[in-house]
């Protein structure tokens, strides 16, 4: 508004050259003499105060031209000259970080020469990753990526030894990190997102793909690889992947009868064929053999019998069908299920006294979503979840799986939420489950406070856990009080009745003695007036 300056980048470069100070920043674009902004808003001169260091007066030099005093300003034309902008870059590499700054006119490889020098690595051999745009040549300029101010990188160098034994330690603590694969599945479109721990294997993650995919491992094709990944056998923490995402797309192979050039543009990477080790995964799996095991659980506990029956009469009982069936799949470590109706659950978390109230967690299974083994397995029976589920939530869960199971919970999440929280559930796809709906009991109504889907990590599920219990903790905390000042007033109530009880009680008896005194008199009275008139 104050300088007609449209480009939005142009302007936080200007803001960030002057460290985001607003009036520098417009002081440093509008040239201004003698305490006055001039600009030709319909031929107006704007008159207003000197702002900033940079403001000084030059009455002295004025002279009868107003040319070289006063500049006109014209929004709508106005021509700023650019400085450099500043690009800060944190590159990782191994165990060591190195921060480069940069201004944005400069190339990747200029990137490099400085690396060089820091991290004693020939150029030549670096290969620089982490940019948001896909891989770049050392020519390309940094302006033409578009990049914010604050980047991350990290260089690979596969044509170098490896680490000496020094490095042990941080290969181990690799080793225990969870990387997360986001895998395309690129004939059908569909995107798995995979936890694997460092020390899995690529072979590992192939043959759980086939379990996704149904492509045998000897027939995938893979792309995003790190060039060092140059062997099935090589775990995950050595083998280059992004921390804590990695992006890959796989694919069927075409047929063998195929042209001698797809042959070749097919064997160009190593790693886009797998070696024989799968061949001979597959073929036990052919002859009737299990597959071994996917994300930690057996695939023929998979295919056993459904986690609830179809059009279960009474929900206790499919509640326990539940249980014992996720305890044979997943172990257990897992919540402990409530068994029992939605209403008594409602009961047991809402309906008692306010300090021993709870949060209700209703935990939506889907058999037919590729997540959710990994989010049973690897999130919600992970020893931290089921603590503090068990510690502040009464857990319920329910089978999606079966239409008429599915149609059922709907009617009773209409009846106890009411629709819009039934339409967002109805319209949830099947990959978007398993779901988590965190509610909380207000009064006299259920609120739900999150739905929780099955893409997360065991640290966001505890974030947002947490997250609800502020929520519920602020809410309990007003509760109690009120529930204290309404035993208060009762308490008083009660003293007050029986104090009246107890001095409806001493008039009653006061009252019943006079009775019986007058009555005494009165019989007297009698006595005497029978005596007196025998006498006469």
């Amino acid at each position: 508004a104050c300088t007609g300056i449209e480009n939005i980048d142009e302007a936080i470069t200007l803001l960030e050259q002057n460290n985001w100070d607003l009036v520098a920043a417009i002081n440093g674009v509008i040239p201004q003499e003698n305490g006055i902004l001039q600009s030709e808003y319909g031929g107006e001169t704007l008159h207003g105060p000197v702002y900033g260091p940079t403001s000084h007066s030059t009455a002295a030099s004025s002279t009868p031209s107003s040319s070289s005093a006063f500049h006109h300003v014209v929004p709508s034309r106005q021509i700023v000259e650019r400085q450099p902008r500043m690009l800060d870059f944190r590159v990782e590499y191994r165990d060591r970080s190195v921060d480069v700054v940069l201004e944005d006119s400069s190339t990747v490889g200029d990137i490099k020469h400085i690396l060089e020098n820091e991290l004693q690595i020939p150029a030549s051999k670096m290969l620089l990753k982490g940019w948001k745009t896909g891989d770049v040549d050392d020519s390309t300029v940094l302006k033409t990526l578009h990049l914010p101010k604050n980047n991350s990188l990290y260089v690979l160098t596969p044509d170098l030894p490896p680490p000496s034994s020094s490095h042990s330690g941080a290969l181990q603590e690799s080793l225990n990190q969870n990387f997360m694969l986001i895998i395309t599945h690129r004939e059908v479109q569909r995107e798995y997102n995979l936890n694997f721990s460092g020390s899995s294997t690529i072979q590992e993650v192939k043959r759980n793909v086939y379990d996704l995919t149904s492509i045998p491992v000897r027939h995938q094709l893979w792309e995003g690889w790190p060039p060092s990944a140059t062997d099935d056998s090589m775990t995950l923490a050595v083998s280059g992947l992004t921390f804590p995402c990695h992006r890959l797309t796989v694919g069927r192979r075409s047929s063998p009868v195929q042209t001698r050039e797809q042959s070749e543009e097919q064997c160009t990477d190593v790693h886009m064929v797998s070696d024989s080790d799968g061949d001979d995964f597959e073929d036990a799996t052919e002859f009737g053999v299990d597959d071994g095991e996917m994300f930690g659980v057996a695939s023929s506990a998979l295919r056993k019998s459904p986690m609830m029956p179809e059009n279960a009469e009474n929900e206790g009982d499919a509640l326990l069908q539940f249980t014992a069936e996720f305890s044979s799949r997943y172990g257990d470590c897992h919540p402990v299920y409530f068994i029992g109706s939605l209403e008594a659950a409602f009961q047991e978390a809402f309906y008692g006294k306010a300090r021993d109230r709870k949060l209700l967690a209703i935990y939506l299974h889907h058999d037919e979503s590729v997540l959710t083994n990994v989010f049973c397995s690897q999130m919600l029976c992970a020893e931290s979840i089921v603590s503090y589920l068990s510690q502040n939530f009464i857990t319920w869960a329910w089978d999606m799986t079966k239409e008429a199971n599915r149609a059922r919970f709907l009617t009773m999440c209409t009846r106890h939420f009411g629709s819009v929280v039934a339409q967002t559930i109805r319209t949830q796809k099947t990959d978007q489950f398993p779901l988590f709906l965190i509610i909380m009991g207000k009064r006299s109504s259920n609120e739900v406070l999150n739905v929780i889907q099955g893409n997360t990590t065991v640290d966001e599920l505890m974030m947002r856990l947490m997250a609800a219990m502020e929520i519920f903790s602020a809410q309990q905390q007003e509760d109690i009080k009120d529930e204290d000042e309404r035993e208060a007033r009762e308490n008083v109530k009660r003293e007050q009745d029986e104090a009246y009880r107890i001095s409806l009680e001493a008039d009653r008896a006061k009252r019943e003695a006079q009775e019986r005194e007058m009555a005494e008199q009165f019989r007297l009275e009698q006595i005497r007036k029978e005596q007196e008139e025998e006498r006469e």
